[in-house]
Order: structure tokens, then C-alpha cells, then sequence
């Protein structure tokens, strides 16, 4: 069995020291398409190391985002990674992340699920500093064809939105040349730069990485619905529904609710094609 998820649970957790400071913040403030308009002062506190702030998604990057890849090396996962598909992503935020910092992340597998035809693995990884936790980051990774071991199904992530219009509706265009950007964050899969690699993959040209559209969601409703304020972020969770390309422009759907707001994103272009679902911010 290429998942032993029993092994797999009582591995000892990795740790490893990360550390980030103001440039490896702008250069994924800049992956997401922050710096339009370029003297916006609202932009200027994702661009300009005197007024930086850090959006909480930067915890998928942060050490170039290494905790999912060593997870997948943990005992008792062996799978072909052509099987492996980034399936869904939460954080939980203990407080605010600082512009420069130092961390120890600890990252084990936290669960494994049955899902019948496939398995759907749960990478946690817990950064903390010497001032204590920092955040909790959650990888669901959907590995095919390695299901059907009677294990356990997990939980439903399902998050439906309101039966009613949304409160907002942004939209954020994805540049042409975003993807190749957000990829010097850390994330060098070719998929996302390659137009023969893409073409392999089934696709007609290269895509964006989801936790690009992760983070772009996030930003959209950072700067309206809270008001511009990153430190109100509590948690955010989402599922990756669909992909989207460099060029098109996400559509983004807002319900607001006390403590959360419910969000839905496609692609407008191919007729709101979903890109994010189920996806949910919660804040203070």
C-alpha cells in the first residue's frame, strides 16, 4: 500500500527554521497584482517597506513554502506526485505576522482520508517564533487512485453560500505575466510557466498557481469588506474548484456575515467558471 496511514500518523513532526523579511513580503504582495494604481495609498502598504503591512496568506510562502513538499516525503507516503492535487488550504492566524521574522515550523501529517477512489492527506504545519505560535497552516493534498483502504472519510468542508445576492462583487484581472512572478515566491512547479509541460498536464496553457488566486481572494476582501485592515484576519480556509489562466479575470463574491465572510470565486471570462469554492474568512 503506497499509504500507510497508520506510519504516517505517528511520524515525529519535521522542524525547520525559516525566515522572511520585507523584500520576500513585497515579492509576494507583487505576485498577487498588488501595486495597481502604483502610488494608490491603499497599494503602497503591500509595496512600500516604510508602510508594509503582510497579508495572512503570505503563511503559505513563508520559507518558500517547503512544510507541503516535506510532508509528502513523510513516512509512510509514497505516491506518484502526477497523482497529487492540491485539494483545499486553511491557515489560522495566532497574530499578526511580522514584516521580518525568524520561526520554527513543525510540520506533520495530520490526517488521512478515504475518499473511496481516492486519499486526501492533511499537511499541517505550525510556525511559532520566541514570541510564540505565529500560525496553522493546512494542506489538504488529493492523492488519486489511493483510496479504498477503509480508513475514514473526514469531514465535510462544504461552506454553501447564502441563497441570496451577494453583498460585493469585485474584480481583480490576472496579469499575463503573473504567474512567472508569483512562482520566485517558491513555487517552481513548470505547470505554471512551461506552455509544453502545461500541454502534458491537460492543459492548453500554463495556469495560475491556486494559492495565487487563494491569496488574491483574500486581498479583495481584505480591502473592502475589513476595511483594509490584515490584523482583523482570524482564519481563512478554502477548496481549489477549478483553475484559472494568466489573462482572465476573477470574479469575486462576497456574503458577510457576523465574525466571517463567505466567498466565491470564478472566472469571469468562461462564464464564472468556479476557481475557489467553499471558501470562508473569518475575522475580528
Amino acid at each position: 500500500m503506497p499509504i500507510d496511514a497508520a506510519r504516517a500518523l505517528a511520524a515525529d513532526p519535521r522542524r525547520g527554521d525559516i525566515a522572511w523579511d520585507h523584500k520576500d513580503i513585497q515579492l509576494y504582495h507583487l505576485g498577487l497584482g498588488a501595486g495597481i494604481p502604483a502610488t494608490d495609498p491603499d497599494e503602497l502598504r503591500y509595496t512600500l517597506e516604510s508602510r508594509l503591512h503582510v497579508l495572512p496568506s503570505f503563511a503559505t510562502v513563508a520559507g518558500a513554502g517547503m512544510a507541503m513538499l516535506g510532508g509528502l516525503s513523510a513516512p509512510g507516503i509514497e505516491v506518484d506526485l502526477a497523482a497529487v492535487l492540491h485539494g483545499g488550504h486553511s491557515i489560522e492566524l495566532h497574530r499578526p505576522i511580522p514584516v521580518a521574522g525568524r520561526a520554527t515550523a513543525s510540520s506533520k501529517v495530520a490526517a488521512v482520508w478515504d475518499k473511496g477512489k481516492a486519499a486526501v492527506i492533511v499537511l499541517r504545519s505550525e510556525v511559532a517564533d520566541a514570541d510564540g505560535p505565529l500560525w496553522t497552516s493546512d494542506a489538504q493534498i488529493f492523492v488519486r487512485g489511493e483510496g479504498g483502504f477503509g480508513g475514514d472519510r473526514g469531514p465535510s468542508a462544504r461552506s454553501e453560500a447564502p441563497d441570496r445576492t451577494p453583498d460585493r462583487v469585485v474584480e481583480r484581472p490576472v496579469r499575463e505575466e503573473q504567474a512567472l512572478l508569483y512562482r520566485l515566491s517558491g513555487d517552481w512547479n513548470p505547470l505554471h510557466a512551461d506552455p509544453e509541460f502545461a500541454k502534458t498536464a491537460g492543459f492548453d496553457r500554463p495556469i495560475l498557481h491556486g494559492l495565487c488566486s487563494y491569496g488574491m481572494a483574500l486581498k479583495a476582501v481584505v480591502d473592502t469588506a475589513l476595511g483594509g485592515d490584515v490584523t482583523r484576519v482570524r482564519a481563512y480556509r478554502t477548496r481549489f474548484a477549478g483553475v484559472a489562466y494568466p489573462g482572465e479575470t476573477l470574479r469575486i463574491r462576497m456574503w458577510e456575515e457576523p465574525g466571517r465572510v463567505r466567498v466565491e470565486v470564478g472566472a469571469a471570462e468562461r462564464d464564472d467558471a468556479p476557481v475557489l469554492a467553499d471558501t470562508v474568512v473569518e475575522h475580528g
